[in-house]
C-alpha cells in the first residue's frame, strides 16, 4: 500500500499524517510507503513546521526529518490513495486528475469532515495532532 497524504503548504496537516501513519504502519509490520505533499509550492524543501515537529513528539513520534514537496501529477500513479485534509486541497487535488482512475484515489483524511488547518493559532495543534493519530489507527484498522 503507498498512501500519499496532501495538504496546502506540507508543514503542519500533511507531515503529521506522514510521521504518525509511517510509524505506526511500521509498528503493526505492515509495508507500506507514506509521503506527503502540498498544493502549494511555499515550503519545499522545508521541514514540518516547529509547532507539529512538538506536537508530534509529545505523543511519541519524529517528524523532523520529513521534508516539504509539491504534489504532482506524477503521484496519481506512484500511490494507491491520496488522502487530503480538507475540501480546497479535495478540489485542487482532482483538478488535477486525468482519469477517473485517478481521481478515484484521492479522499478526505477524515472521510466526510476536514481536519482544521492549525497554522494561525498554536493551540490547534496538539488537539489536530491527536485527531490525525486517530484516525491514522482507524485507517490501518480498516485496510490491513
Amino acid at each position: 500500500m503507498k498512501i500519499l497524504m496532501v495538504c496546502l503548504g506540507n508543514i503542519c496537516r500533511s507531515p503529521l499524517a506522514e510521521g504518525i501513519m509511517r510509524q505506526l504502519a511500521e509498528k503493526h509490520n505492515l509495508n507500506w510507503e507514506i509521503a506527503s505533499a502540498g498544493t502549494g509550492n511555499w515550503h519545499i524543501g522545508q521541514a514540518p513546521d516547529h509547532r507539529s515537529i512538538a506536537a508530534a513528539r509529545a505523543i511519541g513520534y519524529d517528524i523532523s526529518k520529513q521534508r516539504a514537496q509539491q504534489f504532482n501529477h506524477a503521484m496519481f500513479s506512484q500511490y494507491d490513495l491520496i488522502l487530503v485534509m480538507d475540501r480546497n486541497n479535495l478540489k485542487d487535488v482532482k483538478s488535477l486528475a486525468r482519469t477517473e482512475a485517478e481521481e478515484k484515489k484521492i479522499k478526505l483524511f477524515l472521510d466526510n469532515d476536514e481536519v482544521t488547518d492549525p497554522y494561525w493559532d498554536n493551540a490547534l495543534f496538539a488537539p489536530v495532532c491527536k485527531q490525525v493519530e486517530a484516525r491514522c489507527l482507524a485507517i490501518i484498522k480498516q485496510l490491513s
